[in-house]
Parts: structure tokens; sequence; C-alpha cells
């Protein structure tokens, strides 16, 4: 038997902080104590110890494949630098976004994605990693090859999330046609020029192939006993499509409206970290600050920066009135483990799995200062 003793921590429990000592034995939690132990032990110092964070949907691992326009990354080093950024911000578990469709000719979505599904895989296995890695598939509706993407990531291996999206100009996300704008020649993918000619082919691109790509892609979803996530849905009709296709797992709703209809029908709610520590969605829709003050909120992610989790959730804690810390990290640890059907880790709990990160608070900023996984230290 192997054990371990965490102590003089200030322990994160899913409903209060407990002053004391964790007790592992094992690679999962045996017993939470009050109180300090002389024995050998890992010294928290009086910081932080939460369970680790459980992250359900990052395109992170995209731009370390891609770092630049034309310049793919060897695989298998692009998924270990992306996990080691993953580690260093207190994420155990991880659904690393990949995406099935192709808006644009010669885009290589497809191929890369099966190329990052097979190295995560590889990687995994050999023991190369930190974090615990599963895949979700993001599925543009719209365009033409997204259900043979799908199939051909399926092929390289285990699927565990599925979400269905549509980025159509007008539509959800940007519902403005002007954030659709800002966002695109911000970012240098369009120019001005011809932003109203792109925008009618991408409208004609939905008309032509979402409803087609929706029907294939929730019958592979069932084929292969998968969970299926909406994306931005921004009325009580999307929520109510949503129901009827078998979602469990509301991606970014958009309005107030969406996010209440998607919670009292059971579906886990998950918004923006970045949203939160920025304090508004950089597509002009609801806070989720706002959504979690409304008690709609159950699950944060870090979409496209994996620090924003911890400073989102002590934020949270701060800003909205009655939300603890311990309710706070729910929604970064225990709430996206049991929306993703994992109940064997999110909390610090007798039986669950030694995922433990020790955070320190320095001016309101958190750290994370170590991290175990299984009870092994990974950082």
């Amino acid at each position: 038997m192997t054990e371990t003793l965490f102590t003089n921590a200030r322990v994160v429990l899913p409903d209060e902080i407990v002053a004391g000592t964790v007790i592992v034995r094992d690679g999962r939690i045996f017993e939470v104590a009050a109180g300090n132990v002389a024995a050998p032990a890992e010294d928290m110092e009086g910081d932080y110890l939460i369970a680790g964070l459980v992250e359900l949907h990052t395109d992170h691992l995209e731009s370390h494949y891609i770092p630049r326009p034309g310049v793919a990354w060897p695989a298998i080093p692009a998924v270990m630098a992306h996990d080691a950024q993953i580690a260093a911000a207190g994420i155990t578990t991880v659904f690393d976004a990949l995406r099935a469709g192709s808006f644009e000719p010669g885009d290589r979505s497809a191929r890369e994605a099966t190329a990052l599904s097979a190295a995560i895989f590889e990687a995994q296995d050999s023991g190369r990693l930190r974090a615990e890695h599963f895949i979700h598939l993001r599925c543009e509706l719209p365009c033409a090859d997204t259900a043979d993407s799908a199939e051909m990531t399926a092929k390289a291996g285990p699927i565990h999330l599925i979400s269905v999206m549509d980025h159509t100009p007008g539509a959800r996300q940007f519902v403005s046609l002007d954030k659709f704008r800002e966002y695109y020649i911000g970012k240098k993918l369009i120019l001005p020029e011809q932003m109203d000619d792109y925008i009618a082919v991408r409208q004609q691109m939905q008309a032509r192939h979402a409803d087609t790509n929706k029907r294939a892609i929730l019958a592979m979803a069932a084929r292969l006993g998968v969970r299926l996530a909406s994306h931005d849905d921004a009325t009580e009709a999307h929520v109510e499509e949503a129901i009827g296709d078998g979602v469990a797992i509301a991606e970014f709703p958009t309005t107030r409206e969406a996010a209440q209809a998607a919670h009292r029908n059971g579906l886990a709610v998950l918004m923006g970290a970045p949203n939160v520590v920025r304090g508004k969605s950089h597509s002009g829709n609801i806070a989720a600050t706002d959504v979690a003050a409304s008690g709609h909120l159950d699950v944060l992610s870090s979409d496209y920066v994996p620090s924003s989790l911890l400073p989102a959730v002590f934020r949270l804690a701060e800003a909205v009135p009655g939300m603890t810390l311990p309710a706070a990290m729910r929604t970064i640890t225990v709430n996206p483990a049991r929306a993703a059907g994992l109940d064997d880790r999110g909390a610090i709990e007798p039986h669950r799995r030694a995922d433990l990160v020790q955070v320190r608070v320095r001016d309101g900023i958190p750290a994370v200062r170590r991290v175990w996984r299984e009870g092994m230290r990974v950082l």
C-alpha cells in the first residue's frame, strides 16, 4: 500500500473548506481529517488544496499544432506542449476539442483532427502526459465535409463528447452580423471588402448542409454511445431542439432565456471562464457572471485560455452574491466530471481519485504550485 498525507492545507470540499489533512492511499482519497499531522507528509504551507480541474472544452491544442499559418508542428510534441500548459493550469482531466468540418477550400481540419487524436492516444499510452486526455469532437453543421470528417476522426480513436455547432453569420453566437464582421476582420481571416460575399456564402452553406449533417452526427453519437452537447443556444426553441436531440450539456448559451431554459430542463449549462475574467462575452452575448447570479451556471470551461479557470472561480466567489468558494469551485471540478459521466473524480471525498492541486493566492491572484494525478505528482 502506498500512502501520502497532505497536511497544513485549506481543503476545499464540495460544500465547505476544512483546515486539515487529506490522506491518500493507492491513488485514491482515503480520508479528510481536521487538523495537521507531524508524520512525514506533503506540507501545503496553508495553501488551498483542491480537486484536480476537469476541462470539457478547450480549443487550445490547435494553437500548438499550427503555431503559425502554414506551419504544422510534429503532432506528439504539440500534444505534449499543450498538456504541459494544461497541467500548469491545474487541469488533471481535459477534453481536447478537435474540429469536424471545413469552411474554407483546402482546410486540413479532418486530417489534423485524425493526426491529433492518434497523437493524443499514443502519447497517453506511452506515459508522456500529465493530465488524462479525452476527445471532444466539435461538429460544424454547415460544412460539406462534416459527417465524413467526424467518421474519419472516430476511426482514429475513441470519442467521448460530441458538440453540434453552427457558426453561421446571423445565427446563435453571431446573431449580430456586426460582431461576426468584427471577429473575422479582427483576426485577419477576411478582408473588409470581401465580407458581404463571405457572409452570403456561409449562409448558403448552412441552408445546403446543416440538416443533413445534423442527422448524420446524431446517428453517429447514438451508435458510439457518446454524450452530446449543444452550442450557442440563443432561444428556448433552441433548447427544446437540443433536448429532443438527446443533448446533456448546453455549451455557451448566448442569452439569459436560453441559459434558464437549459438549466430548468436538467442540461448542464457551460459558460466560458474567459468571459468571467473579462467580465463580458467577446461576441456581445450574456455575461457568465449574470448566468451564475441567476443560479443557472453549472460548468466553466477555459475555452481558449487554459489558465482562466482558477481566476474565474475566485472572481465568481467575490462577484456573485451568495456564491461561496466551494460552490464556485464545483463549476470546474465535480460538476464537469458529473456532466461527462466521470463519477470517480472531481471532489476531495473518500474513494475518489486523488487528483489534487495546491493553489496559493497572493493579492487575489491564484497560482498553481503543485499537481498530483491519482496520487502521483505530475507538476
